[in-house]
């Protein structure tokens, strides 16, 4: 068995944790799957780029209402699949290449399980080597959820993990979830030329941080443009490879070349055997981890995907910046805060949220003001043609804002405005007034949101 000074557990946010300041130690790095983890190789940044990419096909498509003589002629998906990835998969490759060539990191191509504590088994294709080490980091991420009826049916289908690297756009997609995994690939192949469904069991689209009613408004836009079943549940799957016959439990029916799983994400710790090292886990799988990112077992760290309660990349690597300092300096350890986490899903339009909902608010029974503004209210609202973008403000009596929420045209950027007032403390009015804000922008939907902050009907107690 070798010894090492320090092992990190997946190299995504994990590989982050190992710097300079750690070359005096012997540090082992496992990684199973490629370098980068899920945001370079399977999540966020290939379908950012297709997303964008897709946003320009819907520009394109609706250039008559901007009286532009244009036409939308298609999109080369294997071209697009093939630019997306020549560039993930080369960050991807150097990060690898750029830790085996450290004198102080030894790189370990394989699936890790824990055999006792601060004790590890990896699996190689040169056969199985066991290592051990004072100090651990678990940073393995997580992987689709395939329900029952799919995986039990002996037919084929994608997720996140493998649909972006299809040879070709099916003619007819069928998305088994209606999160944000869903609406933004459900938006890529969509501008590919796709038939969309979505099969959804919730009778609305996008849960999680989203506001009721933001998660109203973008149903209704995709239901405009996709068949959506919401209230539908998958209970089996039949036909051949190609022509998928997709059940639903109140007896329809949807037919389609091509099944995408995207029914959540689950973490990899039980693919770790993490209990034979003493580390305990939530209910739902997660690692258990404080606020200092350790987990139950001494020695042992978690951050991202694997353990965090907000699994965003961000996140992770914020909670991998804890765990280097914490690494370096045991005797003056920083903490993790999940407060005010942004989130943003990058479909067509965009939405972006930070903070509480109104619903958390009324479970809360908290006292609190409501602000919307449309998009169609400011004038580069009126540039841009738009009828659906919205913004909408929570805050309480004294002006602390509370959440926000936004459905448009770069909701993402326009949410980090709520963002940092959120984190210095600024109020509703101080926002509002105190600033410029540039006329004319989209910003002033910001703004309006703000001014309009008032009590809902009737006040909630």
């Amino acid at each position: 068995m070798r010894t090492h000074d320090l092992i990190v557990i997946g190299a995504g946010s994990g590989n982050m944790v190992v710097d300079d300041r750690f070359a005096d130690l012997e540090v082992a790095i496992v990684e199973e799957r490629k370098f980068g983890g899920t945001c370079v190789n399977y999540g966020c940044i290939p379908s950012k780029i297709l997303a964008y990419t897709a946003d320009v096909a819907d520009t394109v498509a609706a250039a008559d209402e901007f009286d532009l003589d244009a036409a939308f002629g298609g999109l080369r998906w294997p071209d697009l699949r093939d630019r997306v990835f020549a560039r993930t998969d080369a960050v991807a490759e150097d990060g690898k290449a750029g830790r085996e060539d450290s004198e102080f990191i030894t790189v370990y191509t394989g699936h890790a399980r824990f055999i006792g504590p601060r004790r590890l088994s990896v699996s190689t294709d040169q056969g199985t080597v066991e290592i051990a080490a004072e100090r651990i980091v678990v940073a393995a991420g997580g992987r689709p959820v395939v329900p029952g009826p799919v995986a039990d049916s002996g037919l084929p289908y994608e997720t996140s993990d493998t649909v972006m690297r299809v040879d070709r756009a099916p003619k007819t997609l069928a998305v088994l979830g209606g999160g944000y995994i869903a609406a933004e690939l459900a938006h890529v192949f969509a501008s590919a030329g796709s038939r969309i469904t979505i099969v959804e069991k919730s009778d609305r689209l996008l849960g999680g941080p989203q506001d009721d009613d933001i998660r109203a408004a973008y149903t209704e836009i995709a239901r405009s443009r996709y068949d959506v079943r919401c209230g539908r549940e998958l209970a089996e799957i039949t036909g051949e490879p190609g022509d998928l016959v997709i059940h639903l439990n109140d007896g329809s029916e949807v037919r389609a070349d091509m099944l995408l799983v995207a029914a959540g994400r689950t973490p990899n710790g039980d693919h770790l055997d993490v209990h034979r090292a003493g580390i305990d886990t939530h209910d739902d799988g997660r690692i258990i981890a404080d606020e200092f990112c350790r987990t139950t077992a001494d020695g042992v760290f978690a951050l991202g995907d694997v353990s965090t309660p907000v699994p965003l990349k961000h996140v992770a690597n914020r909670e991998a910046e804890v765990v280097k300092h914490n690494l370096l300096h045991p005797d003056d350890l920083h903490t993790i805060s999940h407060d005010m986490v942004p989130s943003a899903v990058f479909t067509n339009p965009q939405l972006a949220s930070v903070g509480r909902t109104e619903k958390s608010c009324r479970d809360e029974k908290l006292t609190y003001r409501v602000g919307v503004a449309e998009y169609s209210d400011v004038a580069y609202g009126w540039a841009m043609q738009d009828r659906t973008g919205l913004c909408k403000v929570l805050s309480d009596a004294d002006g602390a804002i509370l959440g926000a929420h936004i459905l448009g045209e770069q909701a993402a950027t326009l949410i980090q405005i709520f963002v940092v007032a959120m984190n210095f403390g600024i109020t509703v009015g101080d926002l509002a007034r105190r600033p410029y804000w540039i006329h004319p922008a989209l910003t002033e939907v910001v703004e309006n949101a703000l001014l309009n902050s008032r009590w809902p009907t009737p006040c909630s107690l």
